[in-house]
């Protein structure tokens, strides 16, 4: 017995004297609690839309109204013509655009009938469905409130339309975030391991008595998950356009342009965990907690960001998937040139440049 309690204490002094394994171990539940208590939710709130309200009329302003004084939604801009909604859509701001015809009042009144047009922004489907379809309960308890003390009961025919998705095909929304997932998934965790495990076997220093420099060196163990990288956003993109009819309406080289950066932040990552670890087993587990869970949850890929708490919306911004899964939608999906994307390439760029500077130089003081 007493020797068993020496083997508990000797595996307890080996999790202590290890302090980056015991702080995983300590703060893992904790932050994967926090991620998925917070992050997983399937409410919609906040939901910013426009108005097109060619009526002007009181009854007009009225629906405007029930819209903003509902807790769903925030009344965020009125706009002036048809061309307007798709610059506004453009922006990525607004998920629903009401339009009210000029009739709209006239129609009331006369013949008891009117219809409002309700477009919602299809690029994630799901959230699309139900931002409609919160939009067509307001509509009807606005019918109702209008028919309270009338015999005849109004009646608002809702004209609904699916914008870059009409058919709400939930493939449309998620190759742009598979290609993320996998781009980390091949470049982070396959580099830090890979240059983890020359360590554990000793390799590594018999490489850094070569002639080449140590960084040069880590940099061509990269180069090689960057090509691999390269061909399965090849792959992604041909098998989802041809098989699954995923539409790639934007230039194809753009999105390849994207997934540059995204890979060479990608790899920075890769290479910095390595820098700081000596074991597989951490690498491993920093990877997968550090980087796939927020990539997996913050990065819009499942869940809407706007619908989480500010602190996980602030924290969002840091990772590079979320800039790379925004941008790819809107090339894919909406068709948007490099001056519509402009503000995430510089994110990417400014990533990939930081963590990659960071990470050469982790090296170089750890060798």
């Amino acid at each position: 017995m007493r020797q068993f309690f020496n083997f508990v204490k000797k595996e307890v002094y080996h999790i202590t004297r290890d302090k980056r394994t015991l702080f995983i171990l300590l703060a893992m539940p904790i932050i994967q609690l926090l991620l998925f208590g917070y992050a997983i939710t399937s409410d919609i709130k906040d939901v910013r839309f426009s108005v097109l309200d060619e009526s002007g009329s009181t009854a007009s302003r009225q629906l405007v109204e029930k819209f903003a004084g509902n807790k769903y939604f925030i009344h965020y801009s009125d706009l002036h013509s048809y061309d307007d909604i798709e610059r506004e859509f453009h922006k990525g701001k607004t998920k629903l655009v009401i339009v009210i015809p000029s009739d709209f009042a006239n129609e009331l009144q006369h013949t008891g009938t009117a219809r409002v047009q309700l477009l919602a922004d299809a690029s994630d489907a799901s959230e699309a469905s139900i931002v409609a379809g919160y939009g067509q309960l307001i509509i009807s308890d606005f019918q109702q409130d209008l028919s309270k003390n009338e015999t005849i009961p109004y009646r608002i025919h809702i004209e609904q339309k699916m914008l870059y998705n009409p058919q709400l095909i939930s493939s449309y929304n998620f190759v742009p975030g598979i290609i993320g997932l996998v781009l980390m998934l091949i470049c982070a965790i396959m580099t830090s391991i890979s240059i983890v495990r020359e360590k554990e076997e000793g390799t590594m220093e018999v490489l850094l008595v070569s002639p080449i420099k140590p960084v040069y060196i880590v940099l061509a163990k990269a180069v090689p998950y960057l090509a691999i990288a390269f061909v399965n956003i090849l792959s992604i993109l041909f098998i989802s356009h041809f098989l699954m009819d995923v539409p790639i309406v934007g230039n194809i080289f753009l999105i390849l342009f994207l997934g540059i950066l995204f890979i060479i932040s990608a790899l920075s990552l890769g290479l910095l965990i390595s820098s700081i670890v000596d074991t597989q087993r951490v690498a491993m587990i920093i990877s997968a907690v550090g980087l796939l869970v927020p990539t997996l949850l913050l990065s819009g890929l499942i869940y809407p960001i706007e619908n989480m708490p500010w602190l996980l919306r602030a924290i969002s911004n840091i990772i590079p998937a979320k800039w790379f899964i925004s941008a790819v939608k809107d090339v894919m999906l909406k068709g948007m040139g490099f001056e519509a994307i402009a503000f995430e390439c510089g994110i990417l760029i400014l990533m990939a440049v930081v963590l990659l500077t960071i990470s050469i130089k982790q090296f170089k003081n750890r060798l």
